[in-house]
């Protein structure tokens, strides 16, 4: 099946699990494991805000999914240009964005990544173009990305675009990998497949079982398949298409399978699957691989994996009270940064 056939390390290049832990030593794997920690109990704590009334609008949580964008940064590096939707929070936590102003961003408080105005689905950092409330929307703008890179001759940059599995079947996917493939634009397209779209199992909604494999061809592009619950095999993966992007600038599609452990948003009950089916699934917690692999090479304890997790539990929570005290934004702050052409009076 895909999985297998994309991860057959021998075959296509990439590392095995072991090749990965000798290459990124004890302080850099826990340094991962961390990121995984903040972005899990900064979901925890925002939604549980969410849900006391606290934040308003959209929210989108990225828990059961932590593996994938935190094996894309450390194993690409910040200093390219990253887009994707809505579900955004993980991604600005991991390119440098503090705990505090993005829970202020969700609070709508002047403090905010976005001065209040983005709220949970449009957070920047000075590589991030932003979280699309549109589903697809960012494709067409990691494209433009990959095509300015070209276009000026950087040779060591690339854009990454992460979307769900619904913006697959979006008609600006297809424009978009069609000229990516075209113009031979360093672009990696990742889907990250959490199997539910907004309620709809993927295999309801996708004509084809493996996106990448069976879409990539038709742009000439190479498609993957990999397990987005493993840290690992993540970062095998795009380890060794970020080498490969570098020498030919040929685009890419990886489809990382990694179904989600709430709903499509806080609102979302979820009740289109099983308590059977959700248990199993959460029974592949990135986080929990991560931990094991890292006890059994003995990089950390139980009891070091507590106190880590403690710690970032607590930034979270320092966040909150950051948040809660923060002003809210002035009325006469509205128009600042809003652009529109001058006219003259007739």
């Amino acid at each position: 099946m895909g999985i297998e056939k994309a991860m057959d390390e021998h075959k296509n290049g990439m590392m095995t699990k072991r090749e990965v832990i000798a290459k990124l030593g004890p302080e850099a794997l826990l340094g991962c494991l961390e990121r995984m920690l903040l972005i899990r109990n900064f979901e925890i704590r925002a939604e549980g805000a969410y849900l006391q009334g606290h934040i308003g609008g959209f929210f989108h949580s990225y828990i059961g999914q932590e593996a994938i964008q935190t094996a894309v940064l450390e194993a690409v590096g910040p200093n390219n240009w990253y887009a994707t939707s809505y579900r955004c929070h993980a991604l600005a936590l991991l390119l440098g964005a503090t705990p505090k102003e993005l829970m202020a961003e969700l609070y709508g408080r002047a403090t905010g990544n976005a001065r209040g105005r983005g709220g949970s689905m449009h957070f920047y950092t000075d590589r991030l173009l932003g979280g699309s409330g549109i589903v697809g929307g960012q494709v067409p703008l990691a494209t433009g990305a990959a095509f300015s890179i070209k276009y000026r001759e950087i040779v060591d940059e690339i854009a990454v675009c992460f979307m769900g599995d619904g913006a697959v079947v979006q008609g600006a996917f297809h424009e978009s990998l069609n000229l990516a493939g075209l113009w031979k634009l360093p672009c990696i397209y990742v889907v990250e497949n959490n199997l539910w779209g907004m309620g709809t199992a993927a295999n309801r909604a996708v004509a084809v079982e493996r996106i990448a494999e069976a879409k990539a061809p038709g742009y000439g592009m190479k498609g993957y398949t990999i397990d987005g619950t493993d840290f690992f095999a993540c970062y095998a993966a795009f380890e060794h298409i970020h080498k490969q992007m570098l020498k030919d600038s040929m685009p890419v599609i990886i489809e990382a399978i990694a179904e989600r452990f709430k709903g499509h948003s806080v609102s979302d009950p979820g009740l289109y699957r099983s308590k059977e089916s959700l248990k199993s699934s959460m029974a592949k917690d990135p986080l929990l691989l991560m931990k094991s692999t890292l006890i059994e090479e003995k990089i950390i304890d139980e009891e070091g994996y507590k106190l880590l997790d403690k710690k970032m539990k607590d930034v979270a929570i320092e966040a909150l009270e950051y948040a809660d005290k923060s002003p809210w934004p002035e009325v006469t702050s509205l128009g600042v940064d809003v652009y529109a052409p001058q006219t003259k009076e007739l």
